[in-house]
């Protein structure tokens, strides 16, 4: 079943892939890459095919010591606070001299994902995850729930890099 899953999602995860030459958005200077570890939920997104529907999503980095990969997992429930729990599983890997803003996130051997932090706040607390083609984005923070204001601040963040911000889909979240 799972090479089968894998199989069929490969000309998805081939078409998200992103090609290998510089982003061609501002990318967050010196990303702290300790500071980044961690759990972020996903507030809102213009979503993958997968991420349809999504709710409870959490995005969870570590920092693999013997190589300095990223594994991360991605959790959440599909259609709804009680649907099935998904979890995918991708490794990120930093690319060389890019103040560690520029990921290659592999699902699949041996294709990478373009995966670019384009912001991050000082206190490590927000972030926007973007690719250089604009077809996703995701706003992230540390709790499950961002105040109005701030939200707002990142949806014009999010504008300024060049998204057609219409096609951000706010992710329920609830947490007991």
């Amino acid at each position: 079943m799972r090479r089968t899953l894998s199989a069929a999602c490969l000309p998805a995860i081939a078409w998200l892939a992103g090609c290998s030459s510089a982003p061609t958005i501002p990318v967050a200077k010196d990303v702290d890459i300790d500071r980044f570890m961690g759990d972020w939920y996903v507030i809102a997104n213009i979503p993958t095919v997968f991420e349809e529907g999504a709710h409870n999503a959490i995005e969870s980095y570590k920092r693999d010591p013997r190589d300095g990969s990223i594994a991360t997992t991605f959790t959440y429930r599909d259609g709804g606070f009680e649907g099935e729990q998904k979890v995918m599983r991708p490794r990120g890997f930093v690319r060389p001299d890019t103040g560690n803003a520029v990921w290659g996130m592999q699902f699949v051997w041996p294709i990478k994902s373009e995966y670019l932090i384009a912001y991050v706040d000082p206190a490590y607390t927000q972030t926007i995850i973007a690719r250089s083609k604009l077809d996703y984005v995701w706003i992230m923070a540390r709790t499950p729930e961002l105040p109005a204001d701030q939200y707002a601040a990142l949806e014009r963040k999010v504008h300024d890099l060049g998204y057609d911000v219409s096609k951000l889909q706010k992710v329920p979240q609830r947490w007991q």
